[in-house]
């Protein structure tokens, strides 16, 4: 409900600036074989989508923008596509292409069918400009809010190649993986946000409502040490200037994530994620997995040694190794290996970078690739698992310390009374 209520006071905020992001564009178009087709795109202004369509090879007949109420618009949410939606498409039409049913009746099918209206709309979208004659790939990429470079390269491939079933049934298999990875990842961070959440809740009732009544207990001479002198002054900081609280909150979240976003800042921020002690290892992990995955599924698929890895790069995500991995490529084209840059970066095991080898010179790198992807799988899995019996006590003894912590320091001024009457 909350997340809802800020949508609509972010769309809400846009409106009053004169718009809600890229205008919808409604078009006719005439492809090489003279057929007139229409749809919907989203584009800058006229000059660009009449420029997109002629890049998929289309002449443009009209191009009009599509009028919506501003009302509208602003109730008007759009679903966000999970992976799990993904997958699930990909299994299904893989099946349905498997029995011998046409695409177009396909799309139309799944798009009618599918429980995520956004994703319904779009493989309706796709549907239509496949029945138009626009090839699937091509289609695809006209949604890239939904269909990554990666889902799109593949298709293409298995176009070409002429093995689409098996491309979807591998996207599919990527797909699933990526979705339980993140699960165990998740989990392995769950318990730790939320009692690190619970402990600063305990914290800011404490100086705003246990503080104060403290306060009234201490006589008006009483010596006040240094340490409990801190907290009562930082509780009335806190209920007299409040407000500067959030302003300092929300400008040191927009700082970090505006140097994160930085190339700069996400080198930093990966380096140190990869040090942070339990978690470092868990992290790292999951970026070879991801790695390895992506990179076995786009070979397996027909990709190009050089493109599977400017694409299998950024899907690691981490920058520290798709920057090592823009090094392995450069070092293919100079005739070398993908395994020996990447064990110069020092981010990847001896055990990875000789699979890797042995997979280049038996010729069955996606294999390979594949063994490693489902081992550090296995290890994300069982290590996340371990990590919250390992984590619960300490966070126990963290949280307990903190609030004994502000509890001493509260009585002190107490105790050093009752010394000064005995």
């Amino acid at each position: 409900m909350v997340k809802d209520v800020w949508e609509v006071v972010k769309r809400f905020s846009k409106l009053a600036l004169g718009g809600l992001g890229m205008p919808l564009y409604a078009y006719q178009v005439l492809d090489d074989k003279g057929t007139v087709s229409s749809g919907k795109l989203e584009a800058e202004n006229e000059f660009t989508a009449s420029a997109r369509l002629r890049n998929l090879g289309y002449t443009p007949l009209e191009i009009k923008e599509a009028k919506t109420s501003s009302l509208q618009q602003l109730f008007q949410f759009k679903k966000k596509v999970t992976i799990a939606d993904l997958a699930m498409f990909s299994r299904q039409l893989a099946s349905m292409l498997n029995a011998g049913i046409p695409l177009t009746r396909c799309l139309y099918a799944l798009g009618e069918q599918a429980t995520n209206p956004t994703l319904g709309k779009t493989l309706l979208d796709v549907a239509q400009n496949v029945e138009s004659g626009m090839s699937f790939s091509e289609s695809l990429r006209a949604h890239p809010d939904v269909f990554n470079d990666l889902y799109v390269d593949l298709i293409g491939a298995g176009e070409v190649g002429g093995t689409l079933e098996t491309v979807l049934e591998r996207l599919a298999q990527q797909l699933e993986s990526e979705k339980q990875l993140r699960d165990n990842v998740r989990s392995a961070l769950f318990y730790p946000t939320i009692v690190l959440s619970f402990a600063v809740l305990v914290m800011i009732a404490m100086l705003l409502f246990i503080v104060p009544v403290f306060m009234g207990f201490y006589p008006p001479d009483a010596e006040i040490p240094a340490l409990t002198g801190f907290i009562i002054a930082l509780s009335r900081s806190m209920r007299s200037y409040w407000y500067l609280y959030f302003v300092v909150i929300a400008v040191f979240i927009f700082a970090v994530r505006t140097f994160v976003r930085s190339e700069t800042g996400r080198r930093i921020y990966d380096k140190i994620k990869f040090r942070v002690p339990v978690f470092g290892s868990l992290i790292q992990k999951t970026a070879i997995a991801r790695f390895a995955r992506t990179l076995s599924t786009l070979l397996a698929g027909g990709i190009p040694v050089l493109q599977a890895l400017e694409s299998a790069g950024p899907a690691a995500g981490s920058s520290l190794i798709e920057e090592a991995v823009r090094v392995a490529g450069e070092r293919i084209q100079e005739g070398q290996s993908i395994a020996a840059p990447l064990k110069e970066s020092g981010l990847f095991p001896p055990m990875v970078t000789l699979m890797i080898s042995v997979g280049e010179e038996t010729g069955d790198l996606p294999g390979l690739l594949v063994r490693v992807s489902d081992f550090y799988e296995a290890e994300v899995a069982a290590l996340s698992k371990g990590l919250t019996s390992m984590i619960e006590p300490l966070m126990i003894i963290g949280v307990g310390g903190l609030i004994g912590f502000m509890v001493v320091a509260l009585y002190l001024p107490m105790f050093s009374v009752i010394t000064q009457v005995g």
